[in-house]
């Protein structure tokens, strides 16, 4: 019994199928008594006098099977959808058939009457065989412009839109910060905040006035990232790509945001614009690419650059098989660190009257090039190495010229060589050369002061990563990178320096060298992960652990990563962790980093992070 309904189940769905197909072109037999054998004798056909559900047979015959359980109604929609498909497409190319006919009608008429004489009458007949090709040849045509266009198949995209890419990723934090003793309040001065809000008087006799760190109190975070990003591939080797991020603010080394912060109840998040570029790909061992991107430089750790940096500017990059499984890669470019603004002055009365005038530009550049070679052997051994230098240029800070400062709102000529964004660690001095005069009582009062970095910065980076995969799909990988300040110059004049020093820390208008300098040009970092190299499955894991050192000048503090020490240079300690997938693109993470610092006064903080990470 239950075979029988399903043969009669199949015949019926075949029986549709065909009525659909044909759009009610000819009668057709029912087969349902073929299962026994027989001949089904044909019945009169009857006029329904009910009112019918709508004006098309087709789709009132679907309908009626879909009650009587013959068909689903998944089955029964994508019957109807084909049917109106193919309904549209005939009528479209019955229709064009029709007006070319009538056209080719005219064109033969009026040749005719041209080439008789007159009272001659002329019927023109087209032969059924040519209208007949005519509509096939206008029903090709009309089927490859909505296939190419995509209007006669509902639910697809337009073929603009399988252009386009999109990707995101999502993540949720718990931060602990936690201090041990011994770290001093009073010598965490923030120098970040003194140089993007107003100048600091450094003559002010009590000592805590001047903006510091937190490096006493605990502290408990829940955090998130979220980002979504498109790539769009404009043809002929061009793509444009697109990427939006959180944020606490516009902060290069950070796209968290703390729930609560910002003045909480719930308050809203902003979003800002993480990557924006142009790439041209003419072969794929080549690239150019102008915009805001990712970093075009190689780096197996986070020792020079934060993770997710983004570089503005001009990047071009390539490859070349040296050999069979051995390719030499290349990269370069330049990217504009700070542009002065258009409006950029001073105001000429603490420069001994006059009226205000405009300050030349101050561009901060970056000019960086990388060569490497990566190895595959075999299977079981692979093996990547580079090489990178990177000149800042005019990130150092500059003495100005003898200036009289009445006011948080005067400023001197080198002001904007102070930087626009930092961390921590990188060694200051006081960029303003105060006249010390009766205005501010021979230099004990109005000292308003910003500071730039000491040093000049011209890293050499080699870096260099190691896989074992014999246990594959469980690696072992050694990953290590060093780090040397070439342009670092330790006879700094010891009259201007502000921090990194060995003794007591002070900050005052008369006193710039408590101690002797003890800042260093030197990174490193090696880290070792067992488990798997992506965390994409269930189940899916590995475990690292490194340790970590950068030397307070080794590398411009902006740009590091913003986690180990709580973001910056000086710093040396250890980090341990894991990853475990939880889920398909889902996975969990845990890391514990401990860090002290290097040199000048005593710092340390450890932190502990525990993530739920998602992309897709």
């Amino acid at each position: 019994m239950f075979e029988r309904k399903s043969g009669a189940r199949r015949s019926s769905l075949v029986f549709v199928a065909s009525l659909c197909a044909c759009a009610g072109s000819a009668p057709v037999v029912a087969q349902d008594a073929a299962d026994e054998g027989k001949t089904a004798e044909p019945k009169p056909a009857r006029v329904s006098r009910s009112k019918p559900l709508s004006p098309n047979a087709t789709i009132n015959l679907v309908n009626l099977l879909v009650k009587q359980g013959v068909l689903t109604e998944e089955q029964a929609k994508s019957l109807v959808e084909q049917a109106a498909n193919e309904a549209y497409v005939q009528r479209q190319a019955t229709k064009d058939a029709t007006v070319k006919a009538g056209d080719a009608a005219k064109v033969a008429a009026a040749a005719a009457t041209a080439a008789s004489p007159p009272g001659v009458k002329h019927v023109t007949y087209v032969p059924e065989v040519v209208k007949r090709q005519l509509r096939e040849d206008i029903k090709k045509e009309v089927m490859a412009q909505a296939e190419s266009e995509n209007w006669a198949s509902p639910g697809k995209y337009p073929e603009w839109a399988s252009r386009i890419r999109f990707y995101g990723d999502m993540r949720l934090r718990y931060r602990g910060i936690y201090y041990p003793s011994g770290n001093d309040q009073y010598d965490a001065v923030n120098f970040n905040a003194i140089n993007t809000g107003s100048p600091y008087d450094v003559s002010k006799t009590n000592p805590y006035y001047y903006p510091t760190y937190d490096v006493t109190q605990n502290r408990d975070q829940f955090r998130f990232r979220g980002r979504l990003g498109m790539v769009a591939d404009l043809h002929d080797g061009f793509s444009a790509g697109l990427r939006f991020a959180g944020g606490e603010n516009n902060s290069p080394v950070s796209q968290n945001q703390t729930f609560g912060a910002n003045g909480g109840n719930f308050s809203m998040y902003s979003l800002w614009i993480d990557r924006a570029f142009f790439k041209y790909q003419p072969l794929e061992e080549i690239s150019l690419t102008g915009g805001r991107m990712d970093n075009p430089f190689w780096s197996p750790t986070d020792l020079v650059w934060y993770r997710d940096i983004g570089f503005d500017g001009f990047a071009a990059q390539g490859k070349y098989e040296i050999a069979e499984g051995i390719t030499s890669f290349v990269a370069g470019g330049a990217f504009p660190v700070f542009n002065t603004d258009l409006n950029a002055g001073i105001n000429l009365p603490a420069y001994n009257g006059g009226p205000p005038t405009k300050l030349p530009s101050h561009d901060k550049w970056l000019f960086a090039g990388q060569l490497g070679v990566s190895a595959k052997l075999n299977d079981d051994y692979a093996f990547k190495i580079a090489a990178a230098y990177y000149d800042f240029s005019k990130v150092q800070g500059e003495l100005s010229s003898p200036c009289r400062v009445y006011s948080a709102s005067d400023g001197c000529d080198t002001d904007l060589s102070r930087p626009s964004f930092a961390q921590r660690g990188n060694t200051y001095m006081p960029l303003r050369s105060i006249i010390s005069d009766t205005s501010n009582s021979g230099g004990t009062t109005n000292q308003y002061q910003y500071f730039g970095l000491a040093q000049q910065f011209r890293p050499f980076v080699a870096s260099g990563e190691i896989d074992f995969g014999h246990f594959d799909p469980v690696h072992v990988v050694l990953n290590g990178e060093y780090l040397v300040n070439t342009a670092f110059d330790g006879k700094i004049r010891p009259d201007i320096l502000a921090n990194n020093l060995t003794g007591a820390f002070q900050i005052s208008a008369n006193e710039w060298y408590p101690g002797n300098y003890v800042g260093g040009k030197y990174g490193y970092l090696a880290s070792a992960t067992v488990g798997h190299r992506e965390i994409r499955r269930l189940w899916d894991w590995n475990v690292f652990a490194g340790y970590k050192y950068l030397g307070s000048d080794a590398m411009v503090d902006a740009f590091v990563d913003a986690d180990f020490g709580l973001g910056g240079t000086n710093l040396k300690g250890y980090f341990i962790g894991g990853n475990l997938g939880v889920g398909k693109n889902v996975w969990l993470s845990l890391r514990w980093m401990s860090a002290n610092s290097i040199s000048g006064v005593p710092y340390a903080v450890d932190v502990l992070h525990v993530d739920l990470n998602g992309k897709f």
